[in-house]
């Protein structure tokens, strides 16, 4: 065995407690570290309007070292260069991408999953396999799914839209007597998606699945709304008669948390053929909530569903789950036949169910904190970010600065520069007003009817109302400094 391996595997207790120290004082810090690294987040003056960011200087790769220093030298060398140029997203105040944490048990769940290193695809090592099924009937449950649907862990909502629309494909070939994990999507002659408005993740998946961006077929939302119009998907669904078709529903919208009318969409499959595929990423989450679980009535009707689990459940990156009421349908588009694997049966192995053949334990940590907190526990979790969102609303509202664009209806706050600010909101300027407020908080950039705006999502277990006030105060100042 190498010399520094052997002196690392001796020493191996110690070197997870100095590790374990670093990890606590990292986590520690976070209320009082930058929300963003410093070189990210210089102030910005726009007058004139700021310019677009031009992208950091990359700095000189240094050459692979012939010999280790072993991992102690190697912790000291990633707290001294790497550890404080990484952004606090585990912390209260980072709201981009709709970004959770790691709770406590997740964490720990987390830190099991690289201890025992197990790759739970294959039932000849059972374990890691039973246990991901578990937690996907935990998940199920927790969302008020139906047991005719069943799930698998994936890396993150691209991959589960993606496994979902893989199965729709398939059933499409079902419908038309062809088999496109067979002959290839060519098969299936030209294919629509409806949908009102896609995360951009779909457009992906059908590139990737080789249907085809232009697949996707735009259907007008409700007014002010960003809800698909289910008369206008009426209307869409009929102009191609007798050939059936997929449509992608949304439960919670990126910019505003808009919800389709998932009953009203199931209803049309009365006269029309077409698989339903919800992505629900984070607005599945809302079931959790007695106030806001009407949001996903008919959520069950989905023939397949995505859910993000890095998000709102707060377990660490990467992490998601999808489910389908067609897995044979499923083991049909990923079997892999291999004999070292086995065969495929009634109850798939994982390995026949994802792209992945190789499968990290990722429910595990889903698991830890599922187990410790309960449903009470993510329902105290999803309700009190939701009441932070509403309660930056009603602060933004109430700001000369600033308008807020749409209703707050779960966890996102979309909103620009009031028309009463000196500066009109460009692109520019609200890059400029990220900048200035980067050390409290991160936002994310987006364009709602057409004004460029910027977004706020609460989705981390340890946001409560006292951050609430600082990053209010931490956007006025941006927002005065750049007028």
């Amino acid at each position: 065995m190498d010399r520094t391996l052997a002196a690392d595997l001796a020493r191996l207790p110690e070197l997870l407690d100095a590790t374990r120290a670093t990890a606590a004082a990292t986590l520690a810090a976070l209320d009082a570290r930058p929300v963003v690294p410093a070189r990210t987040h210089a102030h910005a003056h726009a007058q004139p309007p700021a310019p677009a960011p031009t992208p950091h200087p990359a700095e000189p790769t240094p050459p692979l070292p012939e010999h280790g220093t072993g991992t102690h030298t190697t912790l000291a060398a990633f707290a001294e260069r790497w550890a404080p140029r990484l952004s606090a997203s585990a912390g209260p105040r980072y709201l981009g991408f709709v970004t959770g944490g790691a709770t406590p048990a997740a964490l720990v769940g987390d830190w099991l999953t690289a201890v025992h290193d197990q790759n739970s695809n294959s039932a000849l090592d059972a374990g890691g396999q039973d246990l991901e099924r578990e937690t996907v009937t935990w998940l199920r449950e927790l969302f008020g799914l139906s047991a005719a649907h069943t799930g698998t862990f994936v890396s993150g909502a691209t991959m589960s839209n993606a496994t979902g629309l893989a199965i729709a494909r398939e059933w499409l070939g079902e419908r038309l007597g062809v088999s496109p994990a067979e002959d290839g999507a060519a098969a299936l002659g030209p294919v629509r998606v409806l949908s009102g408005a896609p995360h951009s993740s779909i457009a992906k998946a059908l590139s990737l699945l080789g249907l085809g961006r232009a697949a996707l077929v735009p259907v007008p939302t409700l007014p002010g709304r960003e809800a698909v119009d289910p008369a206008a998907l009426d209307r869409a669904l009929a102009d191609a008669p007798g050939r059936p078709a997929v449509v992608v529903a949304n439960a919670g919208t990126v910019n505003t948390v808009d919800f389709d009318d998932l009953r009203a969409i199931a209803a049309l499959r009365e006269r029309h053929d077409f698989w339903l595929h919800t992505d629900a990423a984070f607005g599945a989450f809302a079931a959790l909530s007695p106030a806001h679980a009407h949001l996903t009535d008919g959520l069950d009707a989905s023939d397949s569903l995505c859910v993000d689990l890095h998000k709102w459940l707060n377990v660490p990156y990467d992490s998601a789950v999808q489910f389908t009421r067609r897995r044979d349908l499923q083991a049909r588009v990923f079997q892999n036949a291999a004999t070292y694997l086995g065969p495929l049966s009634a109850e798939p192995d994982l390995v026949h169910l994802t792209p992945e053949n190789s499968h990290r334990l990722r429910a595990l940590a889903a698991w830890f904190t599922l187990r410790a907190y309960g449903r009470e526990g993510h329902r105290e979790i999803v309700e009190r970010d939701i009441a932070c969102a509403r309660a930056l609303g009603e602060s933004l509202t109430a700001d000369p600065y600033f308008t807020v664009l749409a209703p707050v209806r779960l966890n996102v706050v979309c909103f620009t520069l009031a028309h009463t600010h000196p500066h009109t909101p460009t692109p520019a300027r609200l890059t400029a007003l990220r900048e200035a407020a980067g050390p409290e908080v991160f936002v994310t950039p987006t364009t709602y009817a057409g004004t460029p705006a910027l977004r706020a999502a609460f989705s981390n277990w340890r946001t409560t109302h006292a951050d609430v006030r600082r990053i209010a105060q931490a956007l006025h100042a941006a927002a005065k400094e750049l007028g």
